[in-house]
């Protein structure tokens, strides 16, 4: 149906895909621009220490977040389950060695009923405890200053949620009354590019992004900023700590009485990332902050108009153009009403057939249950809107 195939996929036998889901890791997520798949060809060709790598990143996410420091992470799943760890623990290398075993410790996360996802296994992988507070319509502020006592270990914001909420800055300023970080999940919300700055700016201790979906940056990986005692902590549960006190390329910590030892593999050890990973992750957020966001917005906007047009001549399916997103984001939507009786299929039986097709089409499913399907428009290429409606004519029983 005109699309170009990819020589290695082809050789593999697998299908591809038009990516209609926005920027999802089960899909693939993102595709890199040429400089950045560039400066990852480069870094594979020669050997660095990796905490040598990781400080000089630290000093790119923390010139463009505003943060005291920055960490690169194996996507933002990982970064929230270090963070949870660094404020388990703190720099007490014992405490380290012992997770997921969090007995004695602070070990309890306070997290928003409205903001509980399924990721918040990425914080209970750490040894972490949910405690639940408010109701999924309301928070109230006494509900967050009551829920704080010995057992705290931090306080969970899941960024994009509005309604009934506290917001961050309330959140932030409870919290840092009595001496609690405040972990921000803020994975997807770029663009817009303020963000980045945005809750180190309110008062967060800790800000995970992922560096595979707007940043366009490699798919496994992602980056922490916050406070420079917080990272260092992630940091010394994430990499290779093969080391001897006497050689160690960071025994000044154990000089300056910052730590009595260092620690031995951490919860985050299986989490590791690449030189070819930071790398690329550099070069990609580098290229964010001047990347031209009104160009591309304007540019999705066209996509998923055109794609609208297209949809409303298709008998059984009524399409809607949506923006910004709920919750605020700048980026536009289709949305695909299906009438069953006219159109022969449900939204689930319509899903499973872009599905089944050659190449697959995959989009939003969340709403499928309310009859409807909707598509995103930041990984659709030039020509793809055309193989869709071509789909979805075909697909009409």
């Amino acid at each position: 149906m005109g699309l170009t195939r990819n020589p290695v996929y082809h050789r593999m036998g697998v299908r591809e895909v038009i990516n209609g889901r926005s920027f999802s890791t089960k899909v693939g997520g993102c595709i890199m621009d040429p400089q950045v798949m560039q400066a990852m060809q480069e870094a594979s060709r020669s050997f660095v220490r990796i905490e040598d790598l990781e400080e000089a990143a630290s000093r790119t996410i923390a010139r463009i977040t505003g943060a005291e420091a920055g960490y690169v992470t194996s996507g933002a799943a990982a970064g929230l389950t270090l963070s949870m760890a660094a404020c388990m623990t703190g720099l007490d290398p014992e405490k380290m060695n012992r997770l997921p075993d969090a007995t004695g410790m602070k070990n309890e996360v306070i997290i928003q009923r409205g903001h509980r996802n399924d990721y918040d296994h990425a914080l209970r992988a750490a040894g972490a405890r949910v405690k639940e507070i408010g109701y999924n319509y309301a928070t109230f502020a006494y509900e967050l200053e009551r829920a704080i006592d010995e057992k705290t270990a931090a306080v969970f914001y899941l960024a994009g949620i509005a309604d009934g909420s506290l917001p961050i800055d309330r959140v932030t300023d409870i919290a840092a009354g009595k001496g609690v970080p405040v972990i921000v999940d803020a994975s997807a919300e770029l663009p817009p590019r303020e963000n980045l700055r945005r809750f180190i700016g309110h008062g967060a201790d800790l800000v995970v992004f992922s560096g595979g979906k707007h940043i366009r940056g490699p798919q496994s990986s992602g980056f922490i900023c916050g406070r420079k005692e917080l990272i260092l902590a992630a940091a010394l549960q994430h990499q290779d700590m093969d080391v001897f006190p006497e050689t160690w390329s960071s025994r000044n910590l154990i000089e300056e009485g910052i730590l009595p030892g260092p620690p031995h593999h951490g919860i985050g050890r299986g989490f590791k990332v690449g030189k070819e990973e930071i790398v690329g992750l550099m070069t990609a957020l580098t290229r964010y902050a001047e990347r031209d966001l009104e160009a591309e917005l304007q540019h999705w906007k066209e996509t998923i108009r055109s794609l609208v047009e297209g949809v409303n001549r298709i008998e059984g399916l009524s399409g809607k153009f949506q923006f910004p997103k709920p919750g605020g984001r700048m980026v536009p939507a289709a949305h695909i009403q299906v009438d069953r009786g006219k159109y022969g299929l449900d939204a689930h039986g319509l899903i499973n057939a872009l599905q089944d097709g050659d190449p697959i089409i995959a989009v939003y499913e969340s709403f499928a249950s309310k009859g409807k399907v909707i598509i995103f428009p930041e990984n659709l290429r030039p020509g793809d809107v055309r193989i869709i409606l071509s789909r979805l004519a075909e697909i009409k029983a």
